[in-house]
């Protein structure tokens, strides 16, 4: 299959130039997209041989849900039922936006889409050209990260295309994600909202919306544990992965960077590769490696939106070690390390 690559301009964007992507999404094609978290790759969500086309395009478990995207509010009624009021008043202010929400699905849609679940997580993108290309197509779109199950999530048309090139159809090059990291996913099937994962619209801001707000308690976790499994489905694979090992060093901040430059320097006098994942305050206090600066930390978005990119970087130098700082647990943060522990394996180094 040779894959084609449009570019569009988003501040120039008419319903013509997604005009071919629409007629292969109506068709039973795939076609990788921008949205204002990563790329997505999107097919017909109520068709379910184009939702297993996903499946196999990307290599990802059938049991891992899709998201679908819609383009209006109104859109959920289509697609869920027994829908609480709370779904209303969540979209209201984070609607369009990164925030996914988990509803009781309707029979319409196929349990290829929801990876077997009687339930289906529904967004509304923000990001122009998805919400176009939705409109054009006249469908929902169900999308996942457009990248192969398991790598970094893609931020770039450009990752999309070494990762999927000739596996689908057509990519649509609308420029780099904004916020680099997935949406938040919160449940709204029980009484009171669950976040299943963490994302840019954070606990913070869905309690002032909703007031109670539970977490997860898999997030929370440094260490894999048998006793508690993730209650969305897709959490419990690795995911965000980089070619080398990846660890996290956690602790004050100077202890950290001695350790890192040490481990660093053993590394690669050991005569292996080694890369550093530092932040803009730190990354000149490293000695050792190949050093990236993955945004400021005094700007949790920063590093949320370089998080994927940077890790894409060491693979395409082939870095066969790489170690990160570690981010705190709150805010933006938890979004990050959630991120940064499942690319690791949950390898981390407290000192």
């Amino acid at each position: 299959m040779e894959t084609k690559v449009i570019k569009i301009n988003p501040d120039k964007l008419t319903n013509d130039n997604l005009k071919e992507a629409a007629d292969i999404l109506r068709t039973g094609g795939l076609v990788a997209f921008p949205t204002e978290t990563v790329y997505g790759l999107g097919a017909n969500a109520l068709d379910e041989s184009a939702s297993a086309k996903i499946y196999k395009a990307k290599g990802r478990p059938s049991d891992n849900p899709l998201i679908v995207h819609i383009a209006n509010v109104r859109d959920i009624e289509e697609l869920a039922c027994d829908i609480p009021d709370m779904a209303y008043k969540l979209a209201d202010v984070f609607w369009p936006g990164p925030l996914t929400m988990i509803l009781r699905k309707r029979d319409c849609v196929p349990y290829a889409t929801t990876g077997g679940l009687d339930t289906v997580g529904i967004r509304l993108p923000a990001n122009k050209v998805a919400r176009t290309l939705i409109s054009e197509a006249g469908i929902y779109i169900a999308a996942p990260s457009a990248n192969l199950s398991g790598k970094p999530s893609p931020t770039t048309a450009e990752h999309v295309y070494k990762d999927l090139n000739g596996r689908i159809d057509m990519i649509i090059d609308g420029g780099k994600a904004v916020y680099g990291l997935e949406s938040t996913i919160v449940d709204l099937t029980g009484d009171i909202p669950v976040i299943l994962r963490p994302g840019c619209i954070t606990k913070e801001m869905l309690e002032n919306v909703a007031g109670k707000v539970e977490l997860d308690p898999t997030i929370l976790l440094k260490t894999p544990t048998a006793v508690l499994k993730p209650k969305a489905p897709g959490m419990k694979y690795r995911h965000y992965a980089p070619e080398g090992k990846l660890t996290i060093y956690e602790g004050n901040i100077e202890d950290v960077i001695a350790a890192i430059n040490k481990e660093a320097q053993k590394k690669l006098s050991e005569g292996f590769s080694s890369g550093v994942i530092a932040t803009d305050e730190t990354q000149s206090l490293y000695s050792y490696g190949i050093v990236k600066s993955v945004g400021s930390r005094s700007d949790d978005t920063s590093i949320a939106a370089g998080l994927y990119n940077v890790l894409r970087e060491f693979d395409e130098t082939h870095i066969e070690y790489i170690y990160s700082e570690s981010f705190e647990d709150n805010s933006m943060g938890q979004a990050i390390m959630n991120r940064l522990l499942k690319a690791a394996g949950y390898s981390i180094v407290r000192v």
